[in-house]
């Protein structure tokens, strides 16, 4: 049985083009276009599709405003079609928190220069947000403080996680927490970070899939809701505790040791290097430099990016944990740690944050 589409896209051309990508994989099928959030809205209702294909700027009712509304009325996985770029970003994440499941860029060309690679990777995507879950983000905000919704989504106030440290704890060996996320990645990442207070004993470094145009902005974003300082980590800057950093999209961010210190080394990726920012490749420089006092952690994501660089920390000492499968967006990522059988703790993800200030 085909996965059902719906396309929402103002640009009949851009309509065209899409329908005729998507028919042309024999898993899916268009039942529907629309042109606007409104038509959307309703749409999804009469055609119970099972996945959208969203723009964000359409006339009537944004995009954004449709995802709200949406996953309010009748939830379902919804793919955003971005224009990347800086001054863009802020928009695309705020529709990730609206309840998108993924983006992709506008422009098929920024997918591949080859059009039968781009379409592939779109239906590829399309399939994937499909059969991938959505968190419920302000119900596992509950759990940790109360959700504060400004225009761009439900968000969590800095003085929410000051609370979550207050009892003294046994402090670890560990010296750097490390992330890897992909798809769902945002919004998990927001949650984790909003549970650790500004004095959280040790840096956190995040690689997450995301183009080298998201990566500040999405930094400032965090920073803007955690009581942690969230930045895009530079080369050669030092990793201090109580800081989260964002691994740069579109290169490659390693660890080492600068005058017996942690510090952040930032290099251009190779060609042949598929995910950019890799975890793989920030995961096994932490296991070189760190070795068991590091502590891992596999979120959301589509593929198995992370693997691999966790066989390396397990080999060192450290610990690795991973999100579980029902809080997961998409499972790829963290269950292929846990098939790998690299996973110390298996954990749903409103309760990594909590774990987190317990065990360091």
């Amino acid at each position: 049985m085909k996965l059902r589409v719906l396309v929402v896209e103002d640009s009949r051309f851009f309509q065209r083009r899409m329908v005729e990508m998507i028919n042309s994989d024999p898993e899916l099928e268009v039942v529907g276009v629309a042109a606007n959030g409104i038509e959307a809205i309703e749409q999804n209702k009469a055609l119970s599709p099972d996945v959208i294909t969203m723009d964000i700027e359409m006339p009537e009712m944004d995009g954004i405003s449709a995802v709200r509304r949406i996953m309010r009325e009748k939830p379902t996985p919804i793919l955003m079609f971005s224009v990347l770029t800086t001054d863009r970003a802020q928009e695309t994440l705020a529709a990730l928190d609206a309840g998108a499941i993924d983006y992709l860029p506008k422009r098929f060309e920024d997918l591949s220069k080859n059009t039968e690679t781009a379409r592939r990777l779109l239906c590829e995507r399309i399939r994937n947000a499909a059969t991938g879950q959505r968190v419920s983000l302000p119900a596992h905000m509950a759990a940790i403080g109360s959700v504060a919704r400004t225009a761009h989504g439900p968000l969590v106030p800095r003085s929410s996680a000051v609370h979550a440290a207050a009892e003294p704890v046994h402090r670890s060996h560990v010296e750097l927490v490390v992330i890897g996320a992909s798809t769902g990645g945002p919004v998990a990442l927001q949650l984790v970070l909003s549970a650790l207070s500004a004095d959280f004993p040790v840096p956190v470094l995040i690689s997450q899939h995301m183009p080298g145009t998201f990566t500040q902005a999405f930094a400032q974003r965090l920073s803007r809701v955690c009581a942690m300082t969230v930045s895009e980590v530079a080369d050669g800057e030092r990793l201090v505790a109580g800081r989260a950093y964002i691994a740069p999209g579109g290169r490659q961010t390693l660890v080492k040791r600068c005058n017996g210190e942690l510090c952040a080394e930032v290099r251009e990726a190779a060609d042949d290097d598929i995910y950019r920012p890799s975890v793989d490749i920030t995961f096994r420089s932490v296991a070189q430099h760190c070795g068991g006092k590091a502590l891992a952690i596999v979120l959301t994501g589509m593929g198995a990016d992370g693997r691999e660089g966790a066989r390396y920390l397990k080999e060192s000492g450290a610990s690795v944990w991973a999100q579980d499968e029902n809080s997961s967006v998409v499972f790829g990522m963290p269950g292929a740690v846990i098939d790998a059988g690299l996973a110390d703790e298996v954990l749903p993800l409103v309760d990594i944050g909590a774990q987190l200030i317990k065990k360091i």
